[in-house]
């Protein structure tokens, strides 16, 4: 009796665990594949993965590289691409959609005939444009359609200092800069724009988020280090995941800082040169970041 009571209790204990494990929310990603898995679509997987979600792919472009750098980029077809976001959310619908590559103006195209065919409410774009290692992931054509067609369909965008430099034409130096620069995108119709300031000489790392009610400044501390690969799309993919669990952009992008933070603290010193986070620094994100 003791026994089948003991097991009761184990496999009640069990069953909790499993209920707690199953999925919060799915995530579709349409990004570029990272053969080194620091970055891009694998990147985005582990961060979905590690917050507690679904994640699904769309993937635009296959990289070769490496921690030291990128040696070749093949392109996916655009239609391809279109079919993949169309007959994943078809089957399960996303709760929320994260961008990263999108290299050609004809993907972007297409991209975007797809987000007006399944009406996902909630976006985050992360205009992917120069690896870590210097190398150019965007060309100009893409650079104009962006900036035209498709950063109004997004809730949030998501550029680094010389990503937001390019889609403004500002030159970015310090804070009051990031804001010059996060109004210009907000004229050019994004509704919510996050100015990541790692790329800035100063002690301190602060990322502006600006919309039209309001500006918030997320200041953290600066880690030294030279593993930092895939940061970017760490961060945009954690923001899609807290944002599509009913967190506010606000919230979500605090959450996000702190998870990517706490990643490049906790990264494994893998590879010879810009080498990857660590993802799995927080499977308890529901008791560490509510």
């Amino acid at each position: 009796m003791k026994i089948n009571f003991y097991l009761k209790n184990v496999l009640k204990q069990l069953l909790e665990q499993l209920i707690k494990l199953r999925p919060k929310s799915k995530i579709l990603i349409i990004a570029g594949s990272d053969s080194s898995g620091g970055a891009g679509i694998q990147a985005d997987i582990k961060t979905v993965t590690s917050l507690g979600s679904y994640a699904m792919t769309a993937i635009t472009a296959v990289t070769v590289q490496n921690t030291q750098g990128v040696k070749s980029v093949i392109s996916i077809s655009p239609s391809e691409i279109k079919n993949q976001i169309i007959y994943s959310a078809k089957d399960i619908r996303p709760d929320a959609i994260k961008i990263g590559m999108l290299h050609s103006n004809k993907i972007i195209e297409k991209v975007i005939e797809s987000l007006k065919k399944i009406k996902v409410r909630k976006i985050i774009l992360d205009p992917v444009m120069i690896a870590k290692g210097g190398a150019k992931l965007i060309n100009d054509g893409a650079i104009q359609t962006l900036k035209k067609k498709l950063i109004k369909h997004v809730s949030l965008i998501t550029p680094n200092i010389p990503e937001a430099e390019i889609l403004t034409g500002v030159r970015i130096k310090n804070k009051e800069d990031m804001i010059l620069a996060a109004k210009k995108l907000i004229n050019l119709g994004a509704k919510n724009v996050l100015i990541k300031g790692g790329h800035l000489k100063s002690k301190k790392v602060e990322d502006i988020l600006l919309n039209k009610l309001e500006l918030k400044v997320f200041k953290n501390s600066r880690y030294k280090t030279k593993n930092t690969h895939g940061t970017g799309c760490t961060l945009s993919s954690a923001i899609t995941t807290f944002f599509s669990c009913g967190k506010s952009i606000n919230r979500a992008c605090y959450l996000a800082i702190k998870y990517v933070n706490s990643a490049i603290l906790t990264n494994p010193k893998y590879g010879k040169g810009h080498g990857p986070i660590n993802h799995l620094n927080s499977m308890k994100v529901n008791k560490k970041y509510k």
